[in-house]
Formats: structure tokens, C-alpha cells, sequence
């Protein structure tokens, strides 16, 4: 499978899904002009990968911001991620927070709450 290897510039996260070395990664800031056309690529991969998962996969978010329109995106996303636990699969999300930062707590707690995978909430200094 193609790597989707995005760097974090101009309100665009850092989005890594690379099959081949287990690494699914999406961190900093969302704010996308277009939210919906930024993840619809990521939706795409999700769909291709879901016909032939890794052993298992642990995701990791370590956002810092995401705005209103990315927050139904990333929850699109995390939902693809849900079907594919649903199809048998291990998956896991580990969601990475600022110790001080409530709003990137609770947004995680919230996911967790909607979405049927092990979902572990880790604090970072």
C-alpha cells in the first residue's frame, strides 16, 4: 500500500499511515480549508487497508487543535478505525493530551465514548 506521509504546515496536520512500519499517526493542528476533501484521501486508505490489516494497530493522536469541522472528520476516521475492529481486527487508539489541556482531554474522552475500540487516554508534560 502507498504511505500517506503529510507534514503539519499552513493549519494542515502531520497525518502518517505507513502499513508496512505499523505507523499511524496524526498530531498538531486541524484546521484544513476544506476538512472534508483533506480526510475523504485518509477515509480512501482506510477502506484499502481494511481489506488486509496488520496483525494489529495501535493509533496514535497527539493533537494539539482541531477545529469544528475537523472534530467530525477525526471522528469519521476514528469511526472507519471502529469497522475495522468491528471486522475482528486489534485495534487500539492511544490519544495523547497536554497534562494541562482540558479541551484536548475531554475531546479524547468524548471519541472514546462514541466509538467501540480500546481507547486510552495518556497525559504528556
Amino acid at each position: 500500500m502507498e504511505v500517506i506521509n503529510i507534514e503539519e504546515k499552513d493549519g494542515y496536520p502531520k497525518v502518517i499511515l505507513d502499513k508496512e512500519n505499523g505507523i499511524f499517526l496524526f498530531s498538531g493542528k486541524s484546521l484544513p480549508e476544506n476538512a472534508k476533501d483533506f480526510y475523504a484521501g485518509i477515509i480512501n486508505w482506510l477502506d484499502e487497508y481494511s481489506k488486509n490489516t496488520n496483525p494489529k494497530t495501535t493509533i496514535i493522536y497527539k493533537m494539539e487543535y482541531f477545529n469544528t469541522a475537523s472534530s467530525k472528520r477525526i471522528l469519521d476516521v476514528l469511526e472507519k478505525f471502529e469497522e475495522i475492529f468491528n471486522m475482528g481486527n486489534d485495534i487500539e487508539i492511544k490519544w495523547y493530551y497536554l497534562d494541562i489541556d482540558e479541551d484536548m482531554y475531554n475531546a479524547g474522552r468524548e471519541f472514546a465514548n462514541i466509538v467501540n475500540i480500546p481507547f486510552e487516554l495518556i497525559p504528556y508534560e
